[in-house]
């Protein structure tokens, strides 16, 4: 784990196997860690570790940038249009050719785990607030419903100019 009163903050593997194994005992089957010291703060930083059955529900960030790079295992990126049909498919994490990625603002997005073992470090500018911190796509089913595990299964087997729903 990281040493709080150590001005170097180190990322261990012992952190990254104690966050997948809390995202295994999650609901949500994730579960982040905040680098950054507040939600004040004005560079939002921190590591989000992934089971496969994980559903980031579509979204979009509208008025921040978001960078990301995958430290651990593998997730596909979905990019989809207005109407929900996906227009770019991207694997990325170690052995993929992409580790990571920046997306402009106002994108529609999602993760998709492809092991069951996946983390990514991301990095938006802050302050986190909950109003502008995302914007689910309409066409996405609700986190937690039944529809999010078969949404999740058609995004996982979606190609590029295909709709997942």
């Amino acid at each position: 784990m990281m040493q709080d009163t150590d001005p170097m903050k180190i990322i261990t593997t012992d952190l990254l196997n104690a966050m997948i194994a809390l995202a295994g005992r999650n609901p949500r089957r994730r579960t982040n860690y905040n680098i950054h010291e507040s939600a004040d703060d004005p560079v939002q930083r921190y590591l989000i570790a992934a089971r496969m059955d994980s559903y980031f529900r579509p979204h979009r960030h509208p008025v921040v940038a978001e960078f990301a790079i995958v430290v651990l295992g593998r997730f596909d990126v979905l990019v989809f249009d207005d109407d929900g049909r996906v227009i770019r498919r991207v694997p990325v994490g170690p052995g993929t050719g992409a580790v990571g990625f920046e997306l402009q603002p106002g994108v529609w997005h999602s993760w998709v785990p492809m092991t069951d073992a996946a983390v990514f470090a991301e990095v938006k500018e802050g302050p986190y607030t909950p109003r502008t911190a995302a914007e689910f796509a309409p066409w996405s089913p609700a986190e937690g419903t039944p529809e999010a595990a078969l949404f999740l299964d058609r995004m996982r087997r979606a190609d590029a100019g295909t709709l997942p729903a």
